[in-house]
């Protein structure tokens, strides 16, 4: 039997889980980069509290919760084979790993297929990710093999779609006016990536393939950031600052994301809103597409 678990750091389900995945995320030492778990734990609860009221706002937008979990089941459904199992895993809320796990009873010639929903590496989402549920895997004694798909930016099937996403909402929106394609990725602190993190690397490399084949049909590729934090340097420029200062219609690609969460459909879809100097339209995430769903098969 084979059991392939999706990984994501998850979707809040009501207001209060805000609050848990906050607190989760902040103790990450992969997110919150502090040695020292006490101290990591206290400089965590102050972000914690002087972010929770505005995720919350945010999340009352959006009715309450984040699509991520629902889009997430749906995928799996639509995976769902006789031999094959299909679930998935939240880092910081429910459902965790620990909790899924112990739903099955895996035997020893079994295959636990470990796939990350992240196209590109970065230590705070798939190293962070899958040790976690390695993690759990060895507190519960399973000695089943796992494997852990790759990083999928570069692979041919993954591109098509995405392309075919993007020409596909180019057509629908405004189809007689050549627009730019602004990527939007989700951005990191600079001190992560100075210590050698890969996500920005695979980032401009993913941005490059794709406007090699997107060239003909956009006046301009733009790469920004979003959904950063606090007070120190991140990743930039920042999304919001560009589609306010943007003089054409764009179509917006989350690059970064592979299932809408609050970040797609509340950040780009309605905050960025408020302040863009032109109309644009965001892209769906591949969620459980019937392309997504076939490049799935073909990495399993």
């Amino acid at each position: 039997m084979k059991y392939v678990f999706f990984i994501n750091m998850g979707g809040a389900e009501n207001l209060a889980d805000c609050d848990v995945f906050l607190k989760n995320m902040f103790f990450d030492p992969y997110i919150l980069g502090i040695k020292n778990q006490y101290l990591r734990k206290f400089v965590g609860f102050i972000i914690r509290k002087s972010r929770l009221k505005a995720m919350q706002e945010s999340y009352k937008h959006i009715g309450g919760k984040s699509p991520l979990n629902d889009i997430t089941q749906q995928l799996c459904l639509k995976l769902k084979q006789g031999d094959v199992c299909f679930d998935f895993i939240n880092l910081y809320v429910k459902p965790f790993a620990l909790d899924v796990l112990r739903k099955y009873n895996f035997k020893k010639d079994d295959e636990i297929v470990l796939f990350p929903l992240y196209p590109h590496h970065s230590q705070t989402t798939v190293l962070s990710s899958v040790e976690n549920v390695k993690k759990a895997i060895s507190a519960l004694g399973i000695d089943s093999n796992v494997f852990v798909v790759d990083i999928f930016y570069e692979d041919e099937l993954y591109n098509d779609m995405i392309i075919k996403h993007i020409l596909e909402e180019n057509e629908k929106f405004y189809p007689n006016e050549k627009k730019i394609l602004l990527f939007s990725a989700h951005s990191l602190p600079m001190s992560i990536i100075k210590k050698g993190d890969l996500y920005e690397k695979h980032i401009n490399e993913h941005i490059k393939i794709l406007s090699e084949r997107l060239k003909p049909y956009f006046s301009d590729f733009i790469l920004a950031y979003q959904s950063k934090l606090g007070p120190v340097k991140w990743l930039e420029p920042n999304t919001g600052d560009i589609l306010a200062s943007l003089d054409k219609k764009a179509i917006v690609y989350p690059i970064s994301f592979c299932i809408d969460c609050s970040e797609t459909v509340f950040e780009l879809d309605i905050e960025y809103k408020k302040v863009a100097k032109n109309e644009y339209k965001v892209v769906s995430c591949p969620n459980y597409s019937d392309e997504f769903i076939k490049f799935i098969e073909s990495k399993i």
